[in-house]
């Protein structure tokens, strides 16, 4: 019953960005609608992560499959894009080190947010301590 739980969260999510692709006028796939959905309802802890781990982590081992049919397109396509594969092969190295590089960045990024945030929070407890200190 738990895993049923956790997909009907999921496809719920899923089913609002469907929602939202056909409301909003912008050229975004559903399916990230539902994946922005899903970020920021775990992040405003709306849902807990503990609501969606399994079936997630059951999901990310299914994933590489999905895969298949798309490479199975391009080999039933291979007549249409042979003329092309080059530009192909250079669009894809090209904008997967663009993803890496921005990627990184972004992870860096907030990396260090959090560490200066949590050494806020520690002189904040620190300066409230000294100051309870002070006054007993």
């Amino acid at each position: 019953m738990k895993y049923v739980k956790q997909i009907g969260i999921i496809m719920t999510l899923s089913f609002a960005g469907e929602v939202l692709h056909e409301i909003v006028p912008l050229p975004v796939p559903a399916n990230i609608y539902g994946i922005v959905l899903l970020f920021l309802c775990l992040e405003c802890k709306v849902i807990k992560v503990s609501a969606v781990r399994e079936v997630s982590k059951i999901l990310i081992e299914l994933m590489p499959l999905m895969f298949i049919p798309a490479a199975v397109g391009l080999i039933d396509t291979w007549g249409l894009i042979q003329n092309a594969w080059m530009a192909y092969l250079v669009t894809t190295v090209v904008s997967t080190f663009v993803v890496l590089f921005v990627a990184g960045h972004v992870t860096q990024f907030v990396i260090r947010r959090t560490r200066a945030k949590a050494q806020a929070d520690e002189l904040d407890t620190r300066e409230v301590l000294e100051q309870e200190a002070k006054e007993a």
